[in-house]
């Protein structure tokens, strides 16, 4: 019991050979780089719901970004058959029907892909915790252990880079701030995708990410130490 305690709080090595390998490469890693050095996998889940417990995973849409640059060769994305119903609501945000997933394979099945697409890469994400955390349960449920990746999130990137914008006290009560997704993508004149597909959004994330990191550069945030230290209060390990 013991052990396993220890695994889960993220203290000991997991037993599960790729996950043991994934904890002890991140427990060693580097973070005095310069963020274009690190390989990013940028990913976005569509959900029956959002119940951590009880809702499923019904997409995984993934980019990689490597120098800084999105590789649009380099891609995964995949829909899935869940175990619980689909729900109304949520076909209305994510347009993925029951028909359309009938013959997909379950979440077990494309689990390993994923990680493994994921393989030694920081993860990024909009509001990233949702997506880790459902995926980091499915990953406890089928290997008893989760991704050890370090988590970056581009809503709480944009709230520190449009912080250190801000001029005069008042600033910080600005009700006319808006951190969705789409709202940050016109606002910095990024290319607009179809909103709640898992891939589009991931590639609207990573897009949202390489010009967040490049503003944040001239802020003097270069390092992935430096990109920590400036969100402390909101780096997570999931």
């Amino acid at each position: 019991m013991l052990q396993k305690l220890l695994v889960r709080l993220g203290l000991a090595p997991p037993a599960h050979p790729v996950f043991a390998a994934n904890y002890h490469y991140f427990k060693q890693l580097d973070q005095s780089r310069p963020l274009s050095e690190y390989d990013f996998v940028v990913f976005d889940t569509e959900l029956t719901g959002l119940d951590r417990r009880r809702d499923e995973i019904v997409s995984i849409g993934a980019v990689r970004i490597h120098n800084l640059q999105i590789q649009v060769g380099d891609t995964y994305y995949v829909q899935i058959n869940p175990q619980c119903a689909l729900p109304k609501d949520s076909t209305l945000i994510h347009r993925i029907t029951p028909q359309e997933i009938a013959d997909a394979p379950c979440l077990s099945a494309v689990l390993p892909k994923f990680i493994s697409f994921c393989g030694n890469s920081l993860l990024v994400g909009h509001y990233v915790g949702l997506d880790v955390a459902f995926v980091n349960r499915e990953c406890r449920r089928h290997y008893g252990a989760r991704l050890h990746n370090p988590c970056l999130d581009t809503m709480q990137m944009a709230r520190t880079y449009t912080e250190m914008q801000w001029k005069q006290y008042h600033d910080r009560y600005r009700m006319d701030i808006s951190y969705n997704l789409a709202a940050l993508g016109k606002k910095y004149g990024l290319p607009d995708f179809r909103h709640h597909n898992a891939y589009e959004d991931a590639l609207q994330t990573a897009y949202l990410f390489v010009y967040l990191v490049k503003k944040l550069r001239g802020e003097g945030i270069v390092t992935l130490r430096d990109l920590f230290n400036a969100g402390q209060g909101w780096r997570r390990l999931f």
